[in-house]
């Protein structure tokens, strides 16, 4: 199953400061698991949307099953606001892909602490 994590600042403030996505969908074979294919899509798309668009190279570690970011907070309102509509983006097309295979993905949100 794929675990996608979502934190954000506060109940208040709903700001993203951090995401982790793990583990596989084993929907089907290596290779062939459109799920892994889908959420590795929509997740490093984002990653590399939020550095192109927003101008942010964000801090993302990533392995085999796994990418991990923490979103810095910028001095510069606009690119905050682009890089939160991004990961807001990201959410919404992970929803879509969870709404339709849910017993392969599940997406947690968290406050942080």
């Amino acid at each position: 199953m794929i675990t996608v994590t979502i934190v954000r600042q506060s109940a208040d403030d709903k700001q993203i400061v951090s995401f982790a996505i793990e583990g596989h969908a084993k929907f089907a074979n290596p290779g062939k698991d459109i799920i892994c294919a889908g959420v590795s899509a929509v997740s490093v798309g984002t990653v590399n949307a939020i550095e192109q668009l927003a101008g942010l190279a964000l801090p993302a570690s990533m392995k085999n099953g796994w990418l991990q970011s923490d979103i810095p907070l910028q001095s510069d309102p606009s690119v905050n606001e682009r890089v939160q509509l991004l990961l807001e983006s990201m959410i919404v097309m992970l929803n879509t892909i969870a709404a339709s295979y849910g017993k392969y993905v599940v997406i947690r949100h968290k406050i942080f602490e």
